[in-house]
């Protein structure tokens, strides 16, 4: 009897062992067969296929987790057009000048929408400025206000807002708010259930508790904009937290740069707020509240460009490399996080070796420690081109702005980084107009005191170089 159940478990054990063996099997091939239709990018192919074959069982599961671009299938839905209205709104095109028309007739192409003349662009920095126009504007709301952000903190500045919020709604103004569903806390949402039960219309942008729908890793919507009336709006890289009024001297300072922008181009950041919005909540926002005819506020030509995992996809990177590539005389940049693909460091370091003057401002301590160790294993070859890569000291400054050539401006909400070009949902405004690309010059040049050197990164220790070239391995997901 004994040897008849020891018999039966060794067989039982063999059939299991050849069930797993066949299903590992099956899920390898299955998986290899999709990374091999759907990867764009030859090396994660090659890597996802060593991995499901090394683990079939485990490998497969990280694969369907992470590897699966679920991301394109569900933001697609984000392309619908917000309301008839803004589709049959006066394009307000005008021509640029000729050294820029390639790049005007370039980045129409990659956004398929118009040039806007007419409009006023002016520079807010840090929270201590940005804030208190923002909610000025709100104060001021007539018909309707809309506001997107990556982070909006339940703290002093935040219930502010929510007190501006509240009160615009309870005079008649339209309210909408949409928050990431992760940028102001995955588990915990404490300024989206405050403004629930003021009954602010509010929506958390995906945000599902389903690890199969992983939105927390992959998307994001990283915009930062507020639109008023549809006739003014703030927008840049500030968030909603009160680590942004410098002047206050809060624990873990973050400077910044934010914009106010009136006049034609208006339209099209409510366009892109409305699109999120029909997604979020599956409400079209119409009519003259939402869409209101424009007159011209200013004399900057200004478009919108967005980007993200859906058709949208590396808009705003194409538009970098064309404006990079159009370039003649020089390029100034900062940055928060600076980890460019291959193609955006080779344009950069092509720059400076045909002659032209081409600046890279970086923090010198940002808040992700990982992505520093990741820069300084990153950026050699720029440097050994002629690139200038600047230090920004202490306190973290979170800004974004591209100026080429004294006159074209790229400013937003997407850093240098993968995450920003391929996965988040982003949101920058091309300006053409030398009275801005100046300011924002000035600025960055008071920033530029510190050179990062090929020395310097040579003197760091072996175990630091190694430690900087393991962190530059995550690079697509930092």
């Amino acid at each position: 009897m004994e040897d008849a159940l020891r018999s039966w478990l060794v067989s039982s054990a063999a059939i299991r062992s050849d069930i797993l063996a066949l299903l590992g099997f099956g899920l390898a091939v299955a998986a290899m067969i999709h990374a091999l239709l759907h990867k764009r990018e030859v090396g994660a192919a090659i890597s996802w296929i060593g991995l499901v074959w090394l683990s079939p069982i485990l490998g497969t599961v990280l694969y369907a987790l992470l590897g699966v671009n679920r991301v394109s299938r569900r933001a697609r839905q984000l392309s619908a057009s917000p309301s008839r209205q803004a589709d049959e709104a006066p394009s307000h095109a005008a021509p640029v000048r000729p050294a820029f028309a390639s790049l005007d007739h370039a980045v129409r192409q990659i956004t398929r929408l118009p040039i806007r003349a007419g409009n006023a662009v002016q520079v807010l920095r840090n929270g201590d400025e940005a804030y208190p126009a923002m909610l000025s504007a709100i104060a001021a709301a007539e018909r309707s206000v809309a506001l997107s952000s990556y982070i909006f903190r339940d703290d002093g500045i935040g219930g502010a807002f929510l007190d501006a919020l509240v009160a615009a709604r309870s005079r008649g103004a339209e309210v909408r708010v949409i928050i990431d569903g992760i940028g102001s806390g995955y588990f915990s949402h404490r300024i989206y259930r405050r403004a629930r039960r003021a009954g602010v219309p509010v929506g958390l942008f995906m945000h599902s508790a389903l690890p199969w729908r992983m939105p927390f890793l992959n998307l994001r919507t990283h915009k930062k904009l507020l639109i008023v009336d549809g006739a003014t709006a703030f927008t840049g890289g500030i968030n909603i937290a009160d680590e942004n009024r410098v002047a206050l001297q809060p624990p873990d300072p973050v400077r910044d740069t934010h914009f106010r922008i009136a006049g034609p181009v208006v339209e099209q950041l409510t366009m892109a707020f409305a699109s999120d919005w029909a997604f979020v909540r599956g409400e079209e926002l119409e009519g003259e509240r939402w869409f209101p005819a424009l007159a011209p506020a200013g004399e900057s030509l200004a478009r919108v460009v967005t980007s993200g995992p859906d058709a949208d996809i590396e808009k705003i990177e194409l538009v970098m490399l064309q404006a990079m590539t159009c370039a003649r005389r020089s390029i100034r940049l900062a940055t928060p996080y600076f980890l460019p693909n291959e193609v955006l460091a080779s344009v950069l370091s092509l720059a400076a070796v045909r002659g032209l003057s081409v600046d890279v401002i970086i923090p010198r301590v940002s808040n992700h420690r990982l992505v520093d160790w990741a820069t300084r294993a990153h950026v050699d070859p720029l440097l050994a081109s002629g690139v200038r890569i600047w230090l920004n000291e202490p306190p973290f400054d979170h800004s974004k702005m591209l100026v080429v050539d004294e006159e074209w401006s790229f400013v937003g909400s997407a850093n240098w980084d993968m995450r920003s070009f391929r996965l988040n949902f982003e949101l920058n405004v091309e300006v053409y107009d030398a009275g801005l690309a100046d300011a924002l010059g000035r600025s960055m040049e008071r920033t530029m005191t510190a050179r990062l050197t090929q020395a310097d990164l040579a003197r760091r220790s072996i175990p630091a170089k190694l430690r900087d070239a393991g962190a530059r391995l995550f690079l697509p997901y930092l």
